[in-house]
């Protein structure tokens, strides 16, 4: 893992459409309430299963809520030998909670994972996290 990123800088490489790779890490319901515009779902549980999907990527950012376990989750993502050899691999520091820019709902990228019986379980407030 190269570093966490501040979410103003997130937002930066999202406006400029650089080769960025968002990978939230709730469950899928949580994704669903909202996430980051053009973030994938990866679920934490499911991450090693599918890391595969990140072959080839040059920078990721994962996200969780806090901030918390989107740093295990780039350690894991940083060690994955399919990520480019120069990849970044960074944390959003403080997680969804300190984005304050907009969310989409839904899924609305197509790339959501996961049980959905396991992610009924987790719902809770409407809050996107």
């Amino acid at each position: 893992m190269d570093a966490e990123i501040a979410p103003d800088e997130v937002r930066e490489l999202l406006d400029a459409d650089d080769e960025i790779r968002i990978v939230d890490i709730r469950s899928a319901a949580e994704f669903e309430r909202g996430h980051i515009p053009g973030s994938e779902n990866v679920p934490f549980h499911a991450l090693a299963d599918e890391i595969e999907r990140l072959d080839g990527a040059e920078r990721v950012v994962t996200v969780c809520p806090h901030g918390k376990a989107s740093v295990q989750a780039a350690r894991l993502v940083a060690s994955y030998e399919g990520v480019a050899d120069d990849a970044r691999v960074e944390s959003m520091e403080g997680g969804l909670s300190e984005w304050e820019y907009e969310l989409e709902t839904g899924d609305d990228t197509g790339e959501s994972s996961g049980d959905d019986s396991e992610a009924r379980a987790d719902e809770g407030p409407d809050a996107p996290f």
